[in-house]
């Protein structure tokens, strides 16, 4: 199944196998559907994966599928790419890695990078069911675009890398979530998916690959190997393909 989405300023052409959107997509959002009407308020998912699993891509696709599959019931996806630091600040403001200060724009998708403190308040909000504003993220402009989107849905799909990152100030974010779910991919994968990304946006590949084995390739070890366990995990194989 394909379908064409805008993400960040992006199209996106979204591809899942017909096997495993009847095995894994539509039960899911069915197993949704029944949760939220159990709770009988809003239902808060969180769907957190290492940088390049396609996690928004993913989330996005499930939107998109459930404006079908669950007649009667608002579901919306929001992310945490609108929380990024603006850029001014991660021009002036640096980290210490490896024994040295490293300017925070030069690692931007680090756990630091992030305004938590922001997302704590905004993900509070939500979970407590108030219709509010959500900040998107333009990779254009690099920055973040504050209230974006008007939240005001019955189950509500947050994703991010970071969502269930076992670290202090970031473990307790997923006390809000009803449910929650794990990307898993390998590691070689992601760093080719990354590598093409960064060449994409107009890098060379030696200057994409010197970026991704400095940064990304760090945030997708931490990732992995500090997440708590989700309720459900699901893992992306390099043909696309999920299994549970």
């Amino acid at each position: 199944m394909k379908k064409d989405l805008m993400i960040n300023g992006i199209r996106v052409e979204a591809i899942f196998r017909d096997e495993d959107v009847r095995g894994i997509i539509l039960p899911l959002l069915e197993d949704l559907r029944e949760m939220q009407q159990k709770k009988g308020g809003r239902l808060i998912v969180m769907i957190a994966a290492p940088p390049g699993a396609g996690k928004t891509t993913f989330t996005r696709f499930l939107e998109e599928l459930a404006r079908e599959a669950l007649p009667g019931i608002r579901l919306q996806c929001a992310g945490m790419d609108g929380f990024h630091r603006r850029q001014e600040y991660l021009t002036t403001h640096s980290l210490p890695i490896d024994g040295r200060q490293v300017p925070m724009v030069e690692v931007k998708g680090a756990p630091e990078t992030f305004d938590l403190q922001r997302l704590r308040e905004r993900i509070e909000r939500v979970a407590r069911g108030e219709t509010c504003g959500w900040p998107g993220y333009d990779r254009h402009l690099h920055n973040p675009v504050e209230d974006e989107t008007m939240i005001d849905c019955d189950i509500l799909l947050l994703e991010g890398n970071y969502l269930l990152l076992d670290e202090d100030g970031w473990n307790d974010l997923s006390h809000h979530a009803d449910y929650t779910i794990f990307l898993r991919a390998e590691e070689d994968m992601l760093r080719e998916r990354l590598v093409d990304r960064k060449e994409a946006s107009g890098n060379t590949r030696a200057k994409a690959e010197q970026f991704v084995d400095f940064s990304d390739m760090r945030n997708v070890r931490r990732c992995l190997e500090k997440s708590k366990e989700a309720d459900q995990t699901l893992r992306i194989l390099e043909d696309g393909s999920l299994t549970s």
